[in-house]
């Protein structure tokens, strides 16, 4: 029955998450220790394993529909593994209560800013010089928070690409695409730190890709999910920053 529950509540995770353009990383690690009271270490750990099989299956797909923008997306990805390595050797530097106030903090304002961004009525895609530096920026705060924290770090991502001015679908596809790479490095570094615990993570990992599989396709039918998927963004940004601190 365990296994079930976890297949279901894979399969929610995994369609949410790709559609929003996130890895799970936080919402795994929730369930992980919320629901089966793992150690931290171990949950940071599985939930990223867990997440790697959905973001590669969900990318792929988006791929083929053509929506990953890989010149942003590389951009960021460069700047993202190397501050996965570097937020794994500052992790036992900093103090908890210290960096979650910074990342909750962090989260609240990107989720403002998407808000002031959907109300302008021109966001058309910019690749200037100025979003070059907001790429890196992004990325760079991603691979902070997969290395420090065990999290998938797709808030940063998403929310970057909509202030840069994709749309939704290609904000998600783009950004499941980055955090394939840091989610990797993320679980090697993490591997060290805590075992996988597969009992629960498998469960998750297959409802993950059965989600993962469905959200691409139901985010190109729904035609106007570019209108009202970025304000449910903004919304969940600053509600996961106050939790965050709270």
């Amino acid at each position: 029955m365990e296994i079930v529950i976890l297949i279901l509540i894979g399969i929610l995770v995994g369609i949410f998450v790709i559609s929003m353009g996130g890895g799970g990383g936080a919402i795994y690690l929730g369930i992980l220790t919320a629901l089966f009271h793992l150690p931290a270490a171990t949950a940071a750990t599985t939930s990223l394993i867990t997440a790697i099989p959905s973001l590669l299956l969900g990318a792929y797909a988006y791929y083929r529909q053509g929506k990953i923008d890989f010149k942003i997306g590389n951009k960021m990805l460069i700047a993202a593994l190397p501050a996965v390595i570097i937020g794994s050797l500052l992790a036992p530097l900093i103090p908890k209560m210290v960096y979650t106030i910074i990342i909750g903090l962090i989260l609240i304002i990107l989720g403002i800013q998407i808000f002031l961004k959907t109300r302008q009525s021109n966001s058309s895609k910019d690749t200037t010089h100025d979003n070059n530096f907001k790429a890196i920026g992004y990325g760079f705060l991603s691979g902070l928070m997969v290395g420090i924290a065990g999290l998938s770090g797709g808030g940063p991502i998403v929310a970057g690409l909509l202030l840069m001015g994709l749309d939704m679908i290609n904000a998600a596809a783009t950004s499941a695409y980055v955090l394939i790479g840091t989610s990797i490095v993320g679980a090697l570094l993490h591997v060290s730190n805590g075992q996988v615990d597969w009992t629960a993570g498998i469960g998750l990992m297959i409802g993950a890709l059965i989600g993962a599989f469905i959200a691409p396709y139901l985010m190109t039918k729904f035609k106007h999910s570019s209108t009202w998927l970025p304000p449910i963004m903004a919304v969940l940004l600053i509600v996961m920053g106050i939790k965050t601190i709270i």
